[in-house]
């Protein structure tokens, strides 16, 4: 096996999950996952933790519902109390098949994720962390051969975690002060509010409200956002490829879309529900250890010259107490390269231009 394998699964285990003996972990295993579900096993066990391996499969998933006649039941009780009584949910994604969820209809695909909210919250309610280990299917999805697949996967998430935490620290200071965001570039000028947010230093940890590994973007819940967006990174959404996304904003609502590939699965979105069609998150990449975009939304998210927006769900960990924010059954991100003839402003003052940020070298007024 890969030592690298080895070296993820401890970077999971210790720092991202930070699992202490008797905890008891959920393992969410892909069908081409095996190989990183072993060796997380084994941290699991010499830490003391209990352990309830599960296989889902998106294949399996997708069967079901295109089987099923829409109309779905609430989530199971013993789904629920599974997650109910975890401590952790460790998720080690990795299919053999990047688009095994197309063969489900659209409609009945969103029906079904609005039928397991309650599990979803469930879920969001433990330590959870997400990850990826590289496969042939990933690689391909990428444009990479597997070795160099490999080679990125693991320059993005086996780094000094600690030493982003503290760069990313000055996104988050600016973030926490600020009131409004604006994005421009070509296609693209959009305001946002962010005031009273909290912002998340997103450094691949629980212990930051981290929940991705890898990660690196810090990421806040914006509100009333105005004017239009261009969204030009290529996406995988359910199996469906889905690029070039134009979204226009008035009174804080999506009003008007369109996408230049996958248009009705963009549609499937934000008509899933109310929520589907206002702004959940706002996010900027941070990781430089990514230096090409993928199509994983894993990675791609993270990339130090991009912004991200999702439309639908808002996490409460960035909302002022008392506030509920954004409600979906959706939360689906859209990134934006703002590597050139671009800038973000907070309160007026350019902190990213050509996607480099105020306190790195080359930066220009």
């Amino acid at each position: 096996m890969d030592e690298r394998i080895h070296r993820h699964a401890e970077v999971l285990v210790d720092w991202s999950a930070r699992i202490k003996a008797g905890d008891d972990v959920v393992l969410r295993v892909d069908d081409g996952a095996h190989d990183l579900a072993v060796a997380v096993a084994e941290k699991l066990g010499e830490r003391g933790a209990n352990v309830l391996p599960t296989y889902p499969s998106k294949e399996v998933e997708a069967a079901y519902i295109r089987g099923h006649d829409g109309d779905f039941e609430a989530d199971p009780e013993f789904e629920l109390a599974m997650l109910e009584r975890a401590d952790s949910v460790l998720s080690l994604r990795g299919q053999c098949n990047t688009a095994a969820e197309a063969a489900a209809p659209g409609d009945k695909r969103a029906a079904y994720k609005k039928s397991r909210q309650e599990a979803r919250a469930a879920r969001l309610a433990t330590d959870w962390v997400s990850t990826l280990h590289p496969t042939r299917a990933h690689a391909q999805q990428a444009g990479m051969g597997y070795e160099q697949y490999k080679d990125f996967v693991y320059e993005a998430i086996l780094r000094d975690w600690e030493e982003l935490a503290d760069e990313m620290a000055n996104m988050k200071d600016l973030l926490d002060e600020g009131s409004e965001v604006r994005l421009v570039k070509e296609d693209t000028d959009l305001t946002m509010s962010i005031e009273g947010r909290s912002a998340i230093n997103s450094a691949a940890s629980v212990a930051y409200g981290s929940h991705n590994l890898p990660s690196g973007e810090v990421f806040t819940a914006p509100a009333n956002p105005e004017g239009e967006v261009y969204f030009d990174v290529p996406m995988t959404h359910d199996g469906v490829r889905i690029q070039g996304v134009h979204l226009t904003f008035e009174d804080g609502e999506v009003t008007d879309w369109s996408a230049e590939t996958g248009e009705q699965a963009l549609e499937d979105v934000l008509t899933t529900d109310e929520g589907a069609r206002r702004l959940g998150e706002l996010g900027i990449g941070m990781n430089r250890g990514i230096d090409r975009f993928t199509d994983s939304i894993l990675f791609d998210e993270k990339m130090g010259d991009t912004v991200h927006l999702a439309v639908g769900r808002a996490y409460g960990s960035c909302l002022p107490e008392g506030e509920e924010g954004n409600q979906s059954a959706v939360h689906v991100d859209m990134i934006t390269d703002m590597s050139e003839n671009s800038w973000m402003e907070i309160d007026g003052e350019v902190v990213q231009r050509d996607g480099t940020f105020r306190w790195e070298d080359g930066f220009e007024e």
